[in-house]
């Protein structure tokens, strides 16, 4: 889009430059200050006419909203990784980011403002707007992503391309394919069959997941991963089901006594998504660079969460939490964790 418009751009100064010209061989050359200045306004035409579009597309600050830890959150760093390689492709593309939910927008909120385009980006846990689109309770099935590798795998299938068509039907665009996984972390008793969840006060951040620990007997509550630590400190969570990045980040080893480790049950899709409105301004090449700075922090993210599950258990152990593994074939073996089986072949 930028050749084209430069290319007008260029043809409007020519064009009343040679009008100028024209009208000083035709004798107006006593008027000389006044055809200058019919030149410069041209000029200056040319530039705030034609080029709205291009203005439109990157020459502005394009703000991105996050509800975690700068710095030690490993979204808040992939999404510098990723901020770093865009504006490194597209020259006068600038990014602001507003981690710990410093622009003043609850992570409950942020789908909203996406739709509204009163906020550019976001890293935005999907199954947070399942109260608005269900559907999207697919990138939060228990068990349909058991590990990094599935996640791998899954990026550019048909599962990726119907939670984009979902994102883009509902006013926003999935830019990267960031998957976190989790565990079960509890106070006072260590999680392993459903039996074990009865009673308790638990935080499953996905309705379906919530389903399935309501069917085991817990008592669920939902809140953002941020009013984990808290709700735990004052006893209004018995236990939770998060991602390892909330877990370090938030220091919730300080709160928790038992973990459950390993399992199919826990992986969080929190990917960088763009407002529709800001995508469809940008130009084919602005995007296509944008979408390589995105592959790019894809391959960070899967890197440094990898890394993460070994320091978990680092942490777990230095902080003497009490861990258990829970295989895949654990939860298979369970049918209460299975319970929303019929809903991990979408139609």
């Amino acid at each position: 889009m930028a050749k084209p418009i430069a290319a007008i751009q260029k043809s409007v100064i020519v064009i009343s430059w040679s009008l100028a010209h024209v009208l000083v061989r035709a004798g107006h050359n006593d008027n000389t200050e006044g055809i200058v200045r019919i030149f410069w306004i041209a000029c200056l035409f040319a530039v705030a006419v034609v080029a709205p579009t291009q203005r439109a597309a990157w020459g502005q600050e394009i703000r991105i909203s996050h509800q975690w830890t700068e710095g030690t959150d490993g979204r808040d760093r992939a999404l510098r990784v990723f901020v770093q390689e865009a504006e490194a492709r597209v020259k006068g593309l600038k990014f602001r980011i507003y981690p710990n939910s410093s622009l003043n927008i609850k992570p409950t909120e942020l789908f909203s403002a996406l739709q509204k385009n009163t906020l550019d980006m976001a890293v935005y846990p999907l199954t947070y707007a399942i109260a608005s689109v269900p559907e999207f309770s697919l990138a939060g099935l228990p068990g349909l992503v058991p590990d990094l590798d599935a996640a791998h795998a899954l990026k550019g299938t048909e599962i990726h391309a119907m939670l984009q068509s979902l994102a883009e039907a509902n006013g926003m665009r999935i830019l990267t394919w960031w998957w976190a996984p989790g565990a079960l972390f509890a106070k006072d008793r260590q999680i392993a069959g459903p039996a074990t969840v009865r009673g308790l006060k638990m935080r499953g951040a996905d309705p379906l997941f919530e389903l399935m620990l309501k069917e085991a007997g817990a008592m669920v509550t939902n809140m953002p991963s941020t009013d984990i630590y808290a709700a735990l400190q004052s006893g209004r969570l018995d236990a939770i089901g998060t991602t390892y990045e909330a877990f370090m980040s938030l220091r919730l080893s300080e709160q928790a006594r038992f973990a459950t480790i390993g399992s199919s049950l826990f992986m969080g899709f929190c990917p960088l998504v763009v407002s529709l409105a800001t995508w469809n301004k940008f130009a084919p090449e602005q995007k296509a660079a944008i979408e390589e700075a995105a592959s790019i922090s894809d391959a960070y993210f899967e890197t440094i969460e990898r890394d993460l599950m070994q320091r978990v258990v680092k942490t777990l152990q230095g902080a003497g939490v009490t861990t258990m593994p829970m295989s895949s074939e654990d939860y298979l073996r369970s049918p209460a964790w299975t319970i929303t089986a019929p809903f991990s072949s979408p139609r």
